[in-house]
């Protein structure tokens, strides 16, 4: 038989704290071996200790006492592997993102006023697949996603070419109160039949003020920016959705400094040519 330990000889051997073994227990991840039914006393075993130690590593980690709980108690040793591995995959995509949010500061660090310049242009109405939900920011890009390949998938699969690079439009509503309307489009020649969330529209006619933002949308928000300072800095602005054309992105290729997104700025009417 293992011999048994306090829960404070625990605590000195494993390096976690009284509280967090009691967290632990309260929880199901560690549970003493056995618990006087006089003053409470929680009494553990040595050959808890490992299990101890394993559960504060994976909390260096930053693993959820939820997903460590699965880990422990998994079936066998490839249902652990696989949830460990898809703990490191997300660590991976964490850092990452984190690696993209420095370089991105320290870019707009050393260049703060760096931009393209901003073009007019009036656009035709435009009958196109599109479509679109009612959605929150943090529903934004899994429905982009999603939309963006399901237009592509009817079209191909009803033998229709794009009419022209497709698009987005997405109320203010959608950034002020974090939930708007937002609609993908994508230009056709004629009119098509609705299937599934595809349906027939007319993209409107518009005067846009234009910025070109190269690369990842996770600068976007430079580009906005400086659209922004331009429309008001002309007093230009008219109330209508920002539209955003997509001429280079994920389905054209993987390497996203190729990409190439227009974002336009609802504007008076300038005459500017189309």
């Amino acid at each position: 038989m293992p011999a048994a330990l306090s829960i404070g000889d625990l605590s000195r051997a494993t390096h976690l704290s009284i509280k967090t073994l009691r967290h632990y227990h309260r929880v199901g991840l560690l549970v003493p071996a056995d618990i006087d039914a006089g003053n409470g006393y929680r009494r553990y075993t040595t050959d808890q200790i490992p299990t101890a130690q394993v559960i504060r590593r994976f909390r260096d980690l930053d693993m959820p006492l939820e997903r460590i709980h699965a880990v422990l108690e998994a079936s066998d040793l490839a249902a652990r592997n696989e949830l460990i591995a898809a703990h490191l995959a997300s660590l991976e995509q964490d850092l990452a993102r984190t690696q993209s949010a420095v370089a991105s500061l320290r870019d707009l660090l050393a260049h703060p006023s760096a931009a393209a310049p901003v073009t007019h242009r009036r656009v035709p109405a435009t009958t196109a697949a599109a479509i679109t939900a009612t959605i929150t920011m943090d529903e934004l890009v899994p429905w982009y996603l999603g939309a963006f390949s399901e237009l592509h998938a009817t079209l191909e699969a009803r033998g229709i070419r794009p009419a022209g690079p497709a698009g987005g439009t997405y109320a203010g509503e959608l950034w002020a109160d974090e939930r708007g309307q937002a609609t993908l489009f994508i230009p056709t020649a004629a009119e098509i039949r609705p299937l599934g969330r595809v349906e027939p529209a007319i993209v409107p006619a518009a005067e846009l003020a234009v910025i070109m933002h190269p690369g990842s949308p996770a600068d976007l928000d430079r580009a906005y920016g400086a659209l922004a300072a331009y429309v008001a800095d002309h007093a230009l602005q008219v109330d209508g959705p920002i539209r955003e054309y997509y001429l280079v992105g994920r389905n054209d290729t993987a390497e996203e400094n190729a990409w190439r997104t227009e974002i336009c700025w609802p504007i008076f009417s300038t005459g500017a040519a189309a």
